[in-house]
């Protein structure tokens, strides 16, 4: 190698370490990382001449944004040095490409070859736990803690949140083998009780808070405690313990957020309002805060004061997507259908855009100007190909909403020409078959989807329902119902078919118990009307127009209620 050469190398893994790649998520981009001035450069062995200039290509492919061939030689030098260093390197730059395997590996060459370095060691436990291996991982952050450094269990125990029970059972054991050695250790005790909160143990993990208050400085575990007080319906003690920490740490941004946001789930809004404006004022650059402010103020029906932080949030460039909607929203509860329009129209792709499409298309079918609202969402499909099928549904569920069935079944046999195997297209007409009555066309699509999805609940559960309620098919339905019954036996639509077909069978006091629960978990009109039904022909009648009653007080106009009552009474008024 000559002399300019090796004085180009040095400078370059001089100055070239943290350039590469972000050390953090938070960092922008590597080419923007590469103009600042790292504040420790890396300290590298000698190596040969092929290292060298292994690494130097790995530098410039990353200022080329080439970072695969940069992990890809740093991976190669690291396993062949064995250099802490380059493993570092390397990790950082499998880290930011999201290489698992790479990161992995990498971390483990610098833990070994640097035994002291605490972060070495945490850094190899974090990837250990990413990749499944809790056990291992534990031995890397007992090193940790064994030098008084920060660990990471509250990491480990989330990373194992979308393990089995199996996995969690373990991990748990070593959490339990650690605290015994370090019974004081507030990371263990949070992570443990994340783990039992993960496992449904909710009273434990609250015991175990409440039994080892956080020392100094943690707040972590007064955040899990206040959740763990509102999942199990005592919100009303989350806010106290909540409000006592907010006196002891003023600047912890969380506490003040999780004591908002648990006000709300109380509905104290007066309260939460407050909390929120104080917020804002302590970070007036959150838009998140503006924003919940916002929402607060829609909750409330305070319209003008609601308009003022979504129309600041525009003028900040902020949640201007999600600002414009319900500005769209502010403006239909004016009875402004034009400004409504207006501002629908400006919300673009992304979570907003499909509810902004869904109301400028009601509010034009709804006003006689469906052929205008055909036209946008047409051209709403050319421009936003990926929202093809969801706009076609859009359009088709709008129409058959506003009663123009035949419009709306044409869009659906166009959108199936286009997109002939999307099971959400096939599921919508055989919905509207129903209501066209053609059963036939509805049972063709519903058993097509069947084939394909066997487990498909929700198509189970429509084409036994239909057939239970539309035809003498009765045991064929049931058997379908069941099928879907136990796949989801908690939802009360199928609860509510799987009584309403019992009825058919003559099964009076199944039908009921499987009806009362189904109206108990979704309080719905037509589960209503079953039940009510039910307790009619089981000689409750008394019991079945107290329940009539309530659900056409509340939904005067209810087809379905007044067609069972008027049925069985002989009069639309009880």
């Amino acid at each position: 190698m000559n002399r300019s050469s090796a004085l180009l190398l040095s400078l370059v893994l001089l100055s070239g370490c943290q350039a590469l790649a972000p050390t953090s998520p938070d960092d922008s981009s590597p080419a923007e990382e590469a103009t600042s001035t790292p504040e420790k450069p890396t300290v590298y062995g000698s190596f040969s001449e092929e290292t060298l200039y292994s690494l130097l290509g790995a530098e410039l492919a990353g200022q080329r944004n080439r970072l695969d061939i940069a992990l890809d030689n740093y991976v190669t030098q690291a396993i062949n040095t064995q250099d802490p260093g380059i493993a570092e390197r390397a990790l950082r730059i499998a880290e930011y490409l999201g290489a698992d395997q790479a990161a992995l590996d990498t971390s483990l060459i610098w833990a070994k070859n640097a035994p002291d370095d605490l972060e070495a060691q945490r850094a190899a436990a974090i990837q250990l736990a990413r990749n499944g291996r809790y056990d291992d991982a534990m031995v890397y952050m007992e090193k940790v803690l064994q030098a008084k450094g920060d660990t990471h269990f509250d990491f480990l125990a989330l990373s194992a949140s979308e393990t089995d029970a199996d996995t969690r059972a373990g991990l748990q054991k070593s959490f339990d083998r650690l605290l015994v050695k370090h019974p004081d250790n507030g990371q263990l005790i949070f992570g443990k009780a994340l783990l039992m909160q993960q496992d449904g143990d909710a009273e434990g993990a609250l015991k175990l808070l409440e039994k080892n208050p956080p020392q100094d400085g943690e707040v972590a575990p007064v955040l899990l405690r206040a959740r763990l007080l509102q999942s199990l319906n005592r919100g009303d003690e989350a806010l106290p313990l909540l409000k006592k920490s907010i006196r002891q740490y003023p600047d912890d941004k969380r506490l003040g957020l999780t004591y908002a946001r648990t006000l709300i789930e109380q509905n104290r809004m007066d309260e939460a309002k407050a909390q929120f404006t104080s917020l804002a004022e302590q970070y007036p650059e959150d838009d998140e805060l503006r924003f919940s402010l916002a929402l607060i103020a829609l909750e409330g029906k305070k319209w003008d004061e609601a308009q003022g932080y979504l129309e600041e949030l525009i003028e900040r460039d902020s949640h201007v997507d999600s600002a414009h909607l319900n500005l769209g929203r502010i403006a239909e509860e004016r009875n402004d259908p034009q400004g409504a329009l207006a501002e629908y129209a400006q919300v673009g792709p992304g979570n907003d855009y499909l509810p902004a499409q869904m109301r400028q298309a009601d509010i034009l079918v709804s006003h006689g100007r469906g052929a205008e609202a055909s036209k946008k969402l047409a051209a709403a499909r050319d421009a936003q190909p990926d929202y093809g099928i969801q706009l076609f549904l859009i359009e088709a569920e709008t129409l058959a909403a506003n009663n123009q069935t035949d419009r709306a079944w044409n869009v659906l046999q166009q959108a199936l020409k286009q997109y002939p195997d999307d099971l959400n297209l096939l599921y919508s007409r055989a919905m509207l078959a129903e209501k066209r009555n053609d059963l036939e066309q509805m049972e063709r699509d519903l058993r097509a989807i069947i084939k394909r999805e066997p487990d498909n609940a929700m198509a189970l559960n429509a084409l036994g329902y239909t057939l239970s309620d539309r035809t003498t098919r009765y045991a064929e339905a049931k058997v379908l119902i069941q099928q879907a019954y136990d796949l989801n036996p908690d939802d009360p639509a199928v609860l509510d078919s799987l009584g309403w077909v019992n009825f058919r069978l003559g099964n009076l006091d199944e039908a009921e118990r499987l009806l009362r629960q189904a109206l108990e978990r979704f309080p719905d009109q037509e589960v209503a009307a079953h039940l009510g039904e039910v307790l009619w022909a089981n000689g409750k009648q008394r019991e079945a127009k107290q329940i009539w009653g309530k659900f056409l007080k509340e939904n005067p106009e209810s087809p379905i209620l007044r067609k069972t009552v008027l049925r069985l009474t002989g009069s639309e008024n009880l």
